[in-house]
């Protein structure tokens, strides 16, 4: 495929995350977002429904990575690349909604909540493809 037009559709997809950064708030179920907007160290965790807030964020998460792959896949055209991508994202999710979950449950009016913040963040925002794509992008270039 010409390189002019990796390049459009790498853009659109980026274009598609930011939009789904930008309408978070009407496309997912997540109280927490404005929890943590505030001054969430002097407060409890709002009511929360807690199974919707996992699927909700799992949505998410997958959503996030489903457009994440198709970056990495238009950026390189490599199986490998995009074989290690789909296990290191699975992985992840795996332990990150496992923790955020303890997280949550185990979450008192004294709790620190900055590791559930990051836990969380990891999960809704495509944190992994700003590692990945330089990472590849080296391992390219070094391997050539």
């Amino acid at each position: 495929m010409p390189k002019v037009i990796n390049i459009t559709v790498v853009l659109l997809l980026f274009a598609v995350l930011a939009s789904i950064r930008f309408f978070e708030n009407t496309l997912f179920y997540d109280p927490l977002i404005v929890f943590f907007k505030g001054d969430y160290r002097s407060m409890e965790l709002p009511s929360l429904q807690l199974p919707k807030l996992m699927l909700h964020t799992a949505f998410r998460f997958w959503l996030n990575t489903i457009i994440s792959l198709g970056i990495l896949w238009f950026a390189f055209w490599d199986k490998g690349v995009l074989k290690f991508s789909v296990y290191f994202y699975m992985i992840l999710f795996c332990v990150l909604a496992l923790w955020m979950f303890v997280f949550i449950q185990q979450a008192t009016p004294q709790s620190d909540y900055q590791i559930l913040f990051y836990v969380r963040r990891f999960l809704i925002q495509p944190i992994f493809l700003l590692s990945l794509l330089p990472a590849f992008y080296y391992h390219k270039r070094t391997a050539s």
